[in-house]
Parts: structure tokens; C-alpha cells; sequence
């Protein structure tokens, strides 16, 4: 039977990360997955391929209507889905074929196959080949998460759909219900609205985005709209119908009005749970918290000494780069480094147009903190950069501490937002104020100005505005 300083259960970015930055620092290293290419929910049905039809979706909005403005006209615009689809699958190949390149080069050994916790130290491999055991001094559990279904509209992967299949339809729905304004609804709502479909999106909750700072969602929800989605917030499915020819929905609005309508296809993207089916945590006693969370402490560690959890499957916010840091912070609390990762400067982003993301406190959260702070915002109407790119909707706002100066908090709205975010990300870690940020010389003219702008408007001295 082989041993293993290290067997990584799931090769999303979480775990092939780890993988990766175990086999650096010397361990001998296999990594689980029972996929025929690596890179887990992210690279494969997630993050990139979302990316991906973002990106094409956008250009061929923007030739239909967005180019007259730069002088630029085009006498016939057309979809062609499938070479949008082929694109989009080329870079996941690529991207997938890429970390099996990486696994080589770092000479960890890939087992394609389920994996299960036989014992603490043991690991079975099941796979079309048959079974393999292998023996282990540590086990990371990093098998990511799966979509949410709901009573009323459970998944059939035809009219009622999953994120997975959103991302890979043959047609353009000629009328989309999408469950569900977080990250994953509104980017997949704002692909199928842009290619044709109309789309209507309900949520629960008083705002879009509902993890936002509210000013922000609520900048974004108007932009959203004016693109042409419709947007219902304090509504939820409460009855469906699923026929050959779409679905009928009852929905259930403010103050309880109901309303029935039908749609070709309903994307239920109300969020996802923690994937651990078939590992044999019982098996092991491994504790899971109230919520089906595997419980760890501050060094990610399970209830069980020697296992190890991360990401998604743990309690947090389900970002892949999350997973990434923690992976790393495992692998290196292993090399008897540090491995720490600073949970409360976790960025987030969702990536419609405008972009979305944020770093820290929200407004909300500041207040009910009863946090003494100051706030600065900035306006893209007024960067020159935002307006020469013709994406002026949105703004940067800056919350810091009263008394320091020290940045608790950014929220940024507008283009390129997802970049934006890295320079506060870097300044929080260093606990800078929003003087520093001020005082830092930006390029003129870039997007960044406009987080220069909103730290100077802490102490009520921005200058273009």
C-alpha cells in the first residue's frame, strides 16, 4: 500500500493549490478527484466558463448597440451560440489540461476516483479501474460544494436548471426566470439577457446582492435594470409547474400578492451546500456543525487529528480563492510554517457589468458594530478614465476607523472593479489608513484614480469632485 505525507480529497483550486504548495515544500503528495480533469466545480462548470460567456456576451452586446457611440457601426450583428460555447469550452480545456501539467511537473500523484476515509490515515480510492487504498499522515478534505435545489423546482436539467447547465444551453431562452440575485444569478442572468433572452430575477431578501454594502446593490440593481432585467426583490417561488413547453411559476410578492406568470426556463441559483456525500466522515467522527458544515478550528483542522478541511465545505464564504489561501495554509502548517490566512479581508466580487466587489465591513455592519467611522465616495462619472471607456455607472466608497484613519472597509462599483480591489485588499493587509491611500501617486488617467478620490473624500478633500 503507498504512503503519502499528504492526500487531497477534491482538485478544485482548493486542493490542487495545496497539492501544488505540498510537493514544494519537499512532501510526497496525492491528489483525489473523481473527474477525468482536474480543476474541480471552478475551472470546469464555474468560475471560468461563467467568465468566459461574461466576456463573449458582453462584445456582442456591446456590437449591437454599444459601438455606435465610438463611431464604430456594424450593419448586421449575429449569434453564433455555438462557436460562443466552443470558445468557452477551449479555455476550460486549456485552463483543466494546465493544472494536470502543473501535477506532473510537481510530481504529485493524481488518483482519478472517489475517494473515502477508511480510518484517519487511510484513504479508498474508487474508481473504473477498481479500488486502491493508500495510507496517509494527513488528509485534506476539499471537495468543494454542489447547487441548491429547491422544493417547489427541483433540478431536471431541461426547464429547471442548475448553474451547470446555464452555462452550457444549445438555444437562447426566449424568456429566463432566474431564482436567486447573488453572484452566480445575476452574472448568468445578465449572459442570457445580453444574447436575446428576457430575464426576470427574484429574490428573497429586501436587495440584490444581499452580502453587499445596500448602497451598492442598490446602484447596481438600477444599472441592472436599465439594461433591461427585470428585478423583483421580497419575492420567492411559492408553486411550479414544469410542462413540455416551459414552466409556470406562482410568485409570492410584498405583502403577500401573488402573481402567476410562465417561463421557458427557471435557473435556481439560490446558493450551494457544503459536497461531502460518500467521504465517511461517520466513519472517522468528524463533526459537522448545525448546518452541514465540516467543523474546524483556526489551523482548518477537523475534530479528527491529522484531517483536514477547506473551502466550501467549511464555514464562510464559498470563493475559490478562499479555498486557494487555506489550502496553502494547510500545506505549509504541515512544512511547520505558519499558515495563516486573514479571513477578514476576504474579497468578493461578482462580475456583471458594472463589476462588483468588496473588502471588509460594509456600512451596515460598521453601524451595527456602532463602529466610529468616516466615509468617502467617488464617483466614475467623474474619472476621466471611466468616461474616455464609456462605463461610468457606480462608485468607490471608503469606510475608516475614526479615531486612526484605518480602512475597514471598500466597496467598489464599476468597471474593472475585480482589479480594483487587489490595491485596498494589499492596503488593509498592512493596516493602512485612508491617508496612505490618498497620498499614494496614481497614473493619470486610470480607473484607480477613483480610489484615490474616495480615500482623499474621508477627510472631505477630494479634488474632482
Amino acid at each position: 500500500m503507498d504512503r503519502f505525507d499528504l492526500v487531497v480529497l477534491g482538485a478544485g483550486p482548493g486542493g490542487y493549490v495545496a497539492a501544488i504548495r505540498a510537493a514544494q515544500l519537499g512532501k510526497r503528495v496525492a491528489l483525489v478527484d473523481k473527474n477525468e480533469t482536474l480543476g474541480g466545480t471552478c475551472l470546469n462548470i464555474g468560475c471560468i466558463p461563467s467568465k468566459a460567456l461574461l466576456e463573449s456576451s458582453e462584445h456582442f452586446a456591446s456590437a449591437r448597440s454599444g459601438l455606435a457611440e465610438h463611431g464604430v457601426r456594424c450593419a448586421e450583428v449575429a449569434l453564433d451560440l455555438a462557436a460562443m460555447m466552443a470558445r468557452k469550452t477551449a479555455i476550460v480545456a486549456q485552463l483543466t489540461t494546465g493544472v494536470a501539467g502543473l501535477m506532473k511537473k510537481n510530481k504529485v500523484t493524481v488518483l482519478q476516483g472517489t475517494g473515502e476515509l477508511l480510518a484517519a490515515d487511510r484513504v479508498r480510492v474508487s474508481g473504473a479501474s477498481g479500488n486502491v487504498e493508500v495510507q496517509a499522515d494527513a488528509v485534506l478534505l476539499a471537495t468543494g460544494s454542489a447547487p441548491v435545489s429547491l422544493p417547489e423546482l427541483p433540478f431536471d436539467g431541461t426547464r429547471v436548471i442548475s448553474s451547470t447547465e446555464a452555462l452550457s444551453l444549445e438555444a437562447v431562452p426566449g424568456s429566463l426566470l432566474v431564482v436567486g440575485a447573488g453572484a452566480v444569478g445575476l452574472e448568468l442572468g445578465q449572459v442570457w439577457q445580453r444574447l436575446g433572452s428576457k430575464v426576470t430575477v427574484v429574490e428573497l431578501l429586501p436587495q440584490i446582492v444581499p452580502f453587499a454594502d445596500r448602497q451598492i446593490a442598490r446602484t447596481l440593481d438600477r444599472a441592472l435594470k436599465a439594461q433591461g432585467m427585470t428585478i423583483r426583490t421580497h419575492t420567492r417561488v411559492s408553486a411550479a409547474t414544469v410542462g413540455t413547453d416551459g414552466v409556470e411559476v406562482t410568485l409570492l410578492g410584498p405583502k403577500q400578492s401573488t402573481e402567476t406568470a410562465s417561463f421557458d426556463t427557471v435557473l435556481v441559483a439560490v446558493g450551494r451546500r457544503p459536497y461531502h456525500e460518500g467521504l465517511g466522515l461517520d466513519r472517522v467522527g468528524v463533526t459537522l456543525d448545525e448546518q452541514g458544515r465540516v467543523a474546524v478550528n483556526e489551523g482548518l483542522q477537523t475534530s479528527v487529528p491529522g484531517v483536514f478541511a477547506i473551502g466550501d465545505l467549511t464555514r464562510g464564504p464559498m470563493l475559490a480563492h478562499r479555498a486557494e489561501e487555506e489550502g496553502v495554509a494547510v500545506a505549509e502548517r504541515m512544512a511547520g510554517l505558519p499558515g495563516k490566512v486573514n479571513h477578514t479581508i476576504m474579497p468578493g466580487v461578482v462580475y456583471t457589468t458594472p463589476e462588483l466587489a468588496q473588502v471588509g465591513l460594509t456600512e451596515e455592519q460598521a453601524r451595527q458594530d456602532k463602529l466610529d467611522y468616516k466615509l468617502g465616495r467617488f464617483s466614475f462619472r467623474a474619472n476621466g478614465r471611466a468616461l474616455a471607456a464609456g462605463q461610468v455607472d457606480g462608485l468607490v466608497k471608503i469606510l475608516a476607523e475614526r479615531s486612526t484613519d484605518r480602512v475597514v472597509g471598500v466597496h467598489i462599483l464599476g468597471p474593472h472593479a475585480s482589479e480594483l480591489i487587489a490595491e485596498v485588499v494589499l492596503a488593509m493587509e498592512f493596516s493602512a489608513s485612508a491617508e496612505d491611500i490618498a497620498r499614494t501617486i496614481h497614473a493619470h488617467p486610470t480607473l484607480a484614480e477613483a480610489v484615490k478620490e474616495a480615500a482623499l473624500a474621508v477627510d472631505g478633500r477630494a479634488i474632482h469632485s
